[in-house]
């Protein structure tokens, strides 16, 4: 199972949840393998050339749609050279605010930026990264401008908002939970249908006035193109299986992760969709990768 990003990150840490048990109810060792490096793109295009015979897997984040639509020039094809086998599991982004932001909820921030046009800073892990994407995506919803600030990788954006170099972030609720606890980040919302059960108390986007409102980050997994459905179906079932074993799934709910092992169709319904959404927020703010 190829992890394109480095040890230590989300994908990493769910791929190791999910191989060992997959081991177990395949009956052959699963391994994980991290080929980091330019978004993503490396692993997946060495995954994209091997066989499709069920022992080569991606375990990419959502960004995989994301960079086929950045990207003039892949050398892979994010749809047509993957087989689907399962979107494993989701978490929303908290819109997060440095305390000195004089707001304490969605309408407060909005009324600010609209009073004040590109004054509030929001920072990102990076351009086209599904959080700074999730900030692009309520611009265009709310009919307001931010200051947009991409930085490489999300520790380095989270030391300035704590700094207060800038004034917010759609951050993942792991890097958020332990600041917005101590006080040193306020919550503003979170960008999901429903509100995080480790914190009940942060309302959603949607019902703070933008019904329908939704922005996360998923993580699903994959097969080079013409992996027999059979075989797809086999590792969507050993995956299903995994994610519902109780260490995993309290493991994920500890930090707000939600638990959805779809079916190949139902996950190349939600990449066509994806691919959708962002390719018109993408074209609106202009973005493309360097």
């Amino acid at each position: 199972m190829v992890v394109p990003f480095p040890p230590g990150g989300p994908a990493d840490m769910l791929g190791r949840l999910i191989a060992e048990k997959m081991t177990q109810t395949l009956g052959q060792q699963v391994l994980i393998e991290n080929r980091g490096g330019a978004a993503g793109n490396i692993g997946a295009e060495a995954v994209a050339r091997m066989p499709n015979d069920g022992h080569a897997l991606l375990l990419n984040a959502s960004s995989h749609v994301i960079n086929g639509i950045l990207y003039d020039k892949l050398p892979y094809d994010p749809i047509k050279d993957f087989t689907p086998v399962s979107l494993v599991a989701q978490y929303n982004h908290i819109l997060v605010a440095h305390p000195s932001l004089p707001v304490r909820s969605l309408k407060e921030f909005v009324e600010l930026a609209r009073a004040k046009p590109g004054s509030i800073s929001v920072g990102n892990s990076g351009a086209g990264t599904p959080g700074h994407l999730a900030g692009e995506l309520f611009m265009i919803t709310a009919g307001i401008k931010m200051l947009m600030v991409s930085y490489k990788g999300s520790a380095p954006a989270t030391t300035d908002l704590l700094g207060g170099q800038i004034q917010a972030m759609f951050n993942n609720p792991v890097n958020s939970l332990p600041y917005l606890q101590a006080g040193t980040m306020r919550a503003i919302a979170v960008t999901g249908k429903k509100r995080l059960a480790v914190v009940p108390n942060i309302p959603t986007v949607d019902e703070s006035g933008y019904p329908g409102f939704e922005a996360g980050t998923w993580f699903g997994l994959y097969g080079p193109a013409g992996m027999s459905p059979a075989i797809a179906a086999r590792l969507q079932d050993s995956v299903a299986r995994a994610v519902k074993q109780p260490d995993v799934a309290k493991k994920l709910a500890d930090q707000a992760w939600d638990v959805v092992a779809n079916t190949p169709a139902e996950f190349a319904q939600v990449m066509g969709e994806d691919q959708k959404l962002w390719s018109h927020v993408i074209k609106s703010a202009g973005l493309k990768a360097n």
